[in-house]
């Protein structure tokens, strides 16, 4: 059965429509009950009373009918129809059918569709005017009444009863019955009503301590009204809203211990990765500042050496020229030769180790002359990649510390494209950003790519990322499974200069 019809509504309405069904099904049977028994009782009464006037009638006509005298007759049954509004028609005939008598009521309207119908039969009385002894009766009385006996049918009377009446009086009483029934389903309704009102005002006050609770107030006093399952109810709110109120506030106290314990874990943390910052930063500074004077001494001393030794070599040479020539002197002119051209190689050898270590073109061109040679240099030595380079901004007024680490930078960056990426091409783009202060760096190749959830960093890779967060920057990688890697790195101006 589907009762899905009531669930929209409240808890009153159910109530009350849990209360008055059986009600209302009481009072419908009840007055369907009273309307059939009045109905049936009009008609067995009816039926009753029909028998016994027709019966009553066809014994006391007996005379009338064999004697012809019918006006005696008529009169009393006359009398007996207008005095008895339940009577229809009478009618009195002979043994053949034929209609002696017919009185109709003038009251009633209506007749009944059938008729009660007894015979007028004409009875003999034997009577003995002698004694057993065969002597004749005198006087005197007897205890026996005369035998009668049965002889023929001389007549019918029938008797057609009219219901308007009885049905006018037993509707008069369906009435008062129906209206006692109506004030009893009346009462039974407001009984119901303040019935589903003593359990709704309670659940209505509990509700709204629950939506008081659901909003975040839990002192809600919410007293005990009523007793049974509701009362306990509001007893149970009261009780937890309490230990909820306790519960906010242990939560709150330990929310605000841990938010404290964060707030200090976090300040540690920032204070240690501003230190590791400016650690990083400074091992960076002594690095470069290392480099720098190793490329110093390497240009200033060795090579010094190397040219020394180159002029000394060629000096042998000479001298060698000038002496009686022979298989030893020819010895002696090849070995300078080789010492001249071996000095020329550690030379360039040194003068490549150099700009490795302190590139030169940055102190002379600065950062965008730098990273435009160190492409330049890429692209004819490694024929099997073309690199391209764009900028846009001045980068004049940089700072060195800046500069450098940038250019180291994109020095790994096109390094590990070099080693690892098997790329055809690969593109270095340099942005000076005058709204937000901050250097962009995006160095994008077309080679085999990574997975940046499943790859593990390498050396080179954890070197940028330690180079960008010392200077308070930012870096990210793009890249697919043969779909190439694009590194995409910001470094703020402001904190460096």
């Amino acid at each position: 059965m589907n009762l899905r019809f009531w669930q929209s509504w409240s808890i009153g309405t159910r109530m009350a429509f849990i209360t008055m069904l059986p009600v209302v099904f009481l009072f419908s049977s009840f007055v369907g009950y009273s309307w059939y028994s009045h109905r049936a009782q009009v008609a067995l009464e009816l039926e009753e009373r029909g028998r016994i006037l027709a019966k009553a009638l066809a014994e006391t006509s007996e005379y009338n009918v064999i004697s012809g005298n019918l006006s005696d007759l008529r009169l009393t049954i006359n009398g007996l129809v207008q005095s008895d509004k339940s009577i229809h028609r009478i009618e009195v005939v002979d043994a053949n059918q034929k209609g002696a008598i017919s009185v109709v009521s003038q009251n009633s309207a209506i007749g009944e569709d059938r008729f009660y119908e007894a015979p007028i039969k004409k009875q003999m009385i034997w009577i003995n005017l002698f004694s057993d002894n065969g002597v004749p009766h005198v006087s005197g009385s007897s205890d026996t009444k005369p035998t009668t006996v049965p002889t023929e049918v001389v007549g019918y009377v029938r008797v057609t009863m009219s219901p308007t009446n009885m049905l006018h009086k037993q509707a008069r009483r369906f009435q008062v019955e129906l209206a006692m029934a109506a004030l009893a389903l009346v009462v039974s309704g407001a009984l119901a009503y303040v019935l589903a009102r003593s359990l709704t005002i309670p659940l209505k006050s509990s509700i709204g301590a629950l939506r008081e609770i659901r909003g975040g107030n839990y002192q809600v006093a919410l007293p005990v009204t009523t007793g049974g399952e509701v009362g306990e109810l509001q007893e149970s709110i009261t009780e937890m809203s309490v230990a909820l109120g306790r519960s906010r506030q242990d939560l709150e106290n330990k929310v605000a211990e841990r938010t404290k314990d964060l707030v200090e874990s976090r300040n540690e943390a920032l204070k240690a990765d501003a230190d590791k910052r400016k650690l990083i930063q400074k091992v960076n500074s002594i690095v470069e500042d290392e480099r720098k004077s190793i490329a110093i001494e390497i240009h200033d001393e060795l090579n010094a050496s190397l040219i020394a030794a180159r002029l000394e070599s060629q000096s042998i040479l000479h001298l060698a020229g000038k002496v009686e020539q022979g298989p030893m002197i020819d010895e002696i002119k090849q070995k300078s030769q080789a010492i001249t051209k071996l000095t020329l190689d550690l030379y360039a050898s040194g003068r490549r180790l150099v700009r490795r270590l302190r590139p030169e073109v940055l102190d002379m061109l600065g950062l965008h002359g730098a990273v435009e040679e160190m492409i330049r240099h890429y692209d004819a030595s490694h024929p099997e990649c073309h690199f391209q380079f764009h900028s846009d901004g001045d980068f004049s007024g940089l700072e060195s510390e800046l500069a450098i680490s940038a250019y180291r930078i994109v020095q790994e960056a096109l390094s590990n494209v070099l080693k690892h990426a098997g790329a055809t091409h690969a593109q270095v783009a340099m942005t000076l950003s005058e709204q937000d202060d901050t250097l962009h760096i995006e160095i994008a190749d077309d080679g085999a790519g990574f997975s940046t959830a499943s790859a593990s960093s390498g050396i080179g890779i954890i070197g940028m990322r330690e180079r960008v967060y010392a200077l308070g920057g930012t870096i990210d990688f793009s890249s697919e499974p043969d779909k190439g890697t694009v590194i995409g790195i910001a470094l703020p101006i402001a904190q460096i200069a």
